[in-house]
């Protein structure tokens, strides 16, 4: 009786999670296009639940909430359905719309999804060969070696956005990086602006009044026809029409011009609307976070950097060891079993939330840039794989972060995998992305200033 109350639980957060991401679907990503297949929107939706369902059940296992055996079973089910649809059904997906928008193999997009779906579990195999991401001893066909492969892809991800997170975000939010823009400023590249707007409309006038002349003197319609018309057309040009062909490259010139001038102007007066809020109360509170955030990215650059030189790998969690550390320094009594237990629920928590809302934002940013209307529907089931790998990936991190014995269920559902080489390699690749967004965001910062006074 308590397994099929566990289980209705279970499938009700799975229909609600289920809606949340239908709606996100339907208000974010395709507001701006028609729905034509449902079955992008059915598997984005289903990812979308069986991803925030593992959440579910690490805050499930942390506050005991379902039977053991409920919960272990409803582990193994998200992790084989999760599985399920991210190596098998969006990869064929995937190809299927690829061939479905090629005309040439419209009548045997079947096949060809097929063998595109057999060459991305080639390499999607091939990639477990140099990583020791699992014991010998395994199966090919265990589910192990497919969580150990989509552990390594979603690291990667989540190791990426995550240290070029860590830079932009103070970045972003503090005003120390904000250039000094003033009104002087801006009025002087509106009127290069228009100065090289009126210089393209000039030249266009130029052109029509050159076709015009050219029009009146008959060289447009009373040119000789036949083969030999057609030599001397090739051979011969028209006295105005070499004028035409500069104007018409110093009017492209123009144009292009005038769109580098728009886009700086526009980035000067989204600068000055970021210095006015900086002066406000929000602004000085975003600024004071980027504060922190920037000693945060020092602190992780500086132990990231620490793991990996010393090939260092945490056995406690971070909340149990900062209250041991703590209670004994300070020489007090105090329950530090019980109390890690809250603190770690409140800090997983802050990171399933933090990280399904980052994702969200992201995924969204990513399609409003690189989407149309072709392109849409391959685009989504691709933002539905990285999705799911960056959740699965995350279970596999968050375990660091749980109490020793509530890693128990986590350990035995996930199977005996090398976890200590997930913890080494996204440490590894958070201070690659780190350290090249301190770079590009230098040279970026740098060179703007440079490009607004250029003349």
């Amino acid at each position: 009786m308590s397994f099929l109350i566990d289980s209705s639980i279970m499938i009700t957060s799975q229909i609600l999670f289920f809606g949340f991401g239908w709606l996100f679907f339907m208000r974010q990503l395709f507001k701006d296009y028609e729905v034509r297949q449902y079955v992008v929107q059915v598997i984005f939706s289903v990812t979308f639940a069986f991803s925030c369902t593992m959440f579910e059940l690490i805050i499930f296992e942390i506050l005991g909430v379902l039977n053991s055996s409920s919960r272990y079973f409803h582990w193994k089910m998200n992790l084989c359905v999760i599985l399920l649809i991210l190596v098998f059904m969006v990869p064929f997906y995937i190809g299927y719309f690829i061939v479905s928008n090629i005309r040439l193999l419209h009548k045997q997009r079947l096949l060809f999804s097929c063998l595109l779906w057999l060459t991305f579990m080639y390499f999607f195999w091939k990639l477990g060969d140099p990583f020791p991401i699992l014991s010998p001893k395994h199966g090919i066909l265990s589910i192990e070696q497919l969580i150990s492969r989509v552990g390594v892809i979603g690291v990667t991800l989540m190791a990426l956005l995550s240290g070029f997170g860590a830079v932009n975000c103070p970045y972003t939010y503090m005003s120390y990086f904000l250039r000094n823009v003033t009104d002087t400023d801006i009025l002087a590249l509106e009127r290069r602006l228009l100065q090289t707007m009126d210089m393209i409309i000039s030249k266009k006038k130029r052109m029509a009044m050159t076709r015009r002349t050219m029009f009146q003197k008959g060289e447009v319609h009373n040119r000789p026809s036949g083969f030999w018309g057609m030599i001397k057309s090739v051979t011969t040009s028209a006295p105005g029409s070499e004028n035409l062909t500069l104007i018409q490259q110093e009017v492209d010139a123009l144009e292009e011009l005038s769109r580098q001038l728009f886009l700086e102007t526009a980035d000067l007066y989204a600068t000055k609307e970021r210095i006015e809020y900086s002066k406000t109360f929000k602004g000085k509170y975003f600024n004071f976070l980027g504060y922190f955030f920037s000693i945060y990215c020092v602190w992780k650059i500086f132990m990231a950097t620490i793991n990996i030189v010393f090939d260092r790998v945490g056995k406690t969690d971070p909340v149990t060891r900062g209250i041991e550390i703590t209670v004994n320094y300070l020489g007090i009594q105090f329950d530090v079993k019980f109390w890690s237990q809250h603190i770690s629920f409140i800090l997983v928590g802050i990171i399933i939330v933090t990280s399904i809302r980052g994702l969200l934002i992201t995924l969204t940013k990513f399609f409003y840039a690189i989407s149309s209307s072709k392109s849409s529907n391959v685009i989504v089931l691709l933002l539905a794989q990285i999705m799911g790998m960056y959740f699965v990936s995350s279970v596999l991190l968050i375990r660091m972060s749980m109490p020793l014995e509530y890693r128990t269920i986590i350990t035995e559902v996930l199977g005996e995998l090398q976890f200590n080489f997930y913890h080494r390699w996204f440490d590894v690749i958070f201070l690659v992305s780190a350290l090249s967004s301190i770079l590009f965001l230098y040279l970026a910062h740098k060179q703007a200033p440079e490009k607004h006074m250029a003349p």
